[in-house]
């Protein structure tokens, strides 16, 4: 799964509606362009792409009293909506190496009802607990990973990681069963996205040709 099409989504469902500049600002707020693979270029082509697929509907907008070209303004269609939540409920599920799909997944969890997600994290753990399994079937950790030569590491690693992910996804369970955070179900998320005048602390500077979207 890449992480782009979930973070697009959720971006733009965080605002209802917003225009190209305004997800690529709050992308870049979240750090998304050092930890995934949403540059400026892949962010507007996903919200074109998607706007084909009927994901998104384009609002044009008037162009400003300044001048320049008109302003599209994306939100979410009933179909775009639904692809959201089978994107974001997968990337939990999914024991998957790739640490932009974690994180978008992490950052959108919210969105779910609290005794959703847990069940899904749960499912997540249980697939950990599967991976590490297929591995030991063929790789003795207690004998370290000399037996196999130096391929043995990559075995070691992969125990390693799936022993790491699983501990830290229990104690995540743990927390959302302990009642941390405020999840769909419960009243108003938490909403990290920048206001429309609001300056990005962590703004690349990167001009792009789509920012007119």
């Amino acid at each position: 799964m890449s992480a782009i099409r979930l973070l697009v989504l959720g971006a733009v469902r965080m605002h209802g509606r917003a225009h190209g500049y305004q997800v690529r600002n709050d992308l870049e707020y979240w750090g998304a362009h050092d930890w995934s693979n949403a540059k400026p270029g892949s962010i507007y082509h996903a919200l074109k792409q998607m706007a084909k697929q009927g994901l998104l509907h384009a609002h044009e907008i008037a162009p400003s009293t300044a001048g320049g070209p008109p302003r599209t303004e994306y939100e979410l269609t009933d179909a775009g909506t639904e692809e959201y939540f089978t994107l974001l409920r997968d990337a939990l599920v999914t024991y998957d190496q790739r640490g932009d799909v974690k994180t978008a997944a992490l950052g959108f969890m919210v969105d779910l009802p609290r005794a959703e997600a847990v069940t899904l994290l749960k499912e997540r753990t249980r697939r950990i607990e599967e991976w590490r399994a297929s591995v030991v079937a063929h790789y003795v950790p207690e004998d370290g990973p000399g037996q196999l030569g130096h391929i043995g590491e990559i075995m070691n690693m992969w125990v390693h990681t799936a022993d790491s992910e699983r501990d830290w996804t229990s104690g995540l369970i743990e927390r959302l069963q302990g009642g941390a955070y405020t999840f769909a179900d419960e009243g108003d998320p938490f909403v990290g996205v920048l206001a429309e005048d609001e300056e990005n602390p962590y703004a690349t500077g990167e001009s792009h040709p789509g920012d007119a979207l």
